[in-house]
């Protein structure tokens, strides 16, 4: 096998720990000693082994003279476990193929710089886009202290979230549904206006597949929530109604809400009365959320459109016609098709009866 082929797998392998290491990286890794994987293992857990110490740990045979293959830079300091370089330069593993720098400025070439200095064989870029990809959530969040945003929406072909009735229910198939649910398990929160729970009353969660339920999110600049919502049904997932500075006074619901699990976060409000997107995304890094899915409303869509506070949209479309309903985007401020903002299409698959599309900016 090649360098790239083993990359690769590293790559997959660290997939295993979605939902479950944040604010850590996804890490994959495997030994290889005379052109066989005598060893492999992953982060699996936030505050647990890295994925290095995995695979020693679980190798069949002596790792001296082993090749370590790993997605992700070794660390090189101190965190809630002891630095990976260390263990890789006692159990004198002779060669090291790496994915991607880590970009946090803690780890950041100091891990390849110590193996170096240790006489270790050190090779470094390999499948590198990949293998950033793959941890896109958290290189945003430890390079722009921010949360990576992903909107997403099912539509119809004509780009109706609802009809006129605002009913929604459902524009995108089964298997588009359990997709989003899945998705969930992978974001740390899922956000959503406080309009789209006061008429859809959604429960936020992942019921249709295995998984770990994300943080739930709202955004109610008013504190409009009652708490018959499904949403305070399950109080052991995290619930954060993000509300205006100007809701302080509003003890008693505040209190209300507060007994019935939620958690409140208060956030000036921008020129236009809304809750101030920016300073939101840069209060839910600070209590390590490296990822945000958006699904709704239509309102909140065009915000984070507005403000370019968004990474990436998913759209599930549906082969439906709806002719008047309610729209997926509004009012983004483009007076003009010369001004209208542009985005790159990543992928198109098919998700059951539904076409979904990856777009992100360019």
């Amino acid at each position: 096998m090649t360098d790239e082929s083993y990359i690769q797998l590293t790559i997959e392998i660290a997939k295993k720990g979605k939902g479950k290491v944040s604010p850590n990286p996804l890490v994959g890794a495997i030994l290889v000693k005379d052109d066989k994987i005598i060893g492999a293992g992953f982060h699996e857990k936030y505050g647990e082994s890295h994925a290095e110490i995995n695979a020693i740990n679980n190798s069949r045979q002596c790792v001296e003279g082993a090749a370590l293959y790993v997605n992700l830079e070794p660390c090189s300091h101190y965190g809630k476990t002891p630095p990976c370089v260390d263990a890789i330069i006692k159990h004198k593993i002779k060669k090291v193929v790496i994915g991607t720098l880590d970009m946090n400025p803690l780890v950041c070439g100091k891990g390849i710089k110590k193996l170096k200095e240790a006489g270790i064989d050190v090779k470094a870029g390999v499948l590198e886009n990949e293998c950033i990809r793959l941890n896109k959530f958290f290189f945003k969040y430890i390079t722009n202290k921010l949360p990576y945003v992903t909107l997403k929406a099912a539509q119809t072909l004509d780009g109706r979230i609802a009809d006129k009735s605002r009913e929604s229910k459902w524009i995108s198939s089964l298997q588009s549904r359990k997709l989003v649910h899945t998705l969930r398990s992978e974001y740390d929160a899922v956000l959503v206006g406080s309009s789209t729970v006061l008429k859809d009353d959604p429960r936020l969660d992942v019921r249709l597949v295995e998984g770990r339920n994300p943080k739930k999110i709202i955004l109610d600049t008013n504190l409009k929530l009652r708490t018959d919502h499904q949403i305070f049904k399950n109080v052991s997932d995290e619930l954060l109604i993000v509300t205006s500075e100007q809701s302080i006074s509003k003890i008693r619901k505040i209190n209300k809400l507060q007994s019935a699990g939620a958690k409140i976060l208060f956030v000036k409000q921008n020129k236009e009365g809304r809750i101030n997107l920016k300073r939101t995304l840069q209060l839910l890094a600070k209590k390590n959320i490296t990822s945000v899915l958006v699904e709704g409303g239509s309102e909140v869509f065009s915000s984070f459109v507005r403000e370019s506070l968004f990474d990436e949209i998913l759209l599930f479309i549906s082969p439906k016609f709806l002719g008047e309903g309610i729209p997926v985007i509004k009012n983004i401020g483009v007076p003009g098709i010369k001004s209208a903002l542009k985005l790159k299409i990543n992928s198109l698959e098919s998700s059951g009866d539904d076409i979904l599309a990856e777009l992100v900016r360019n």
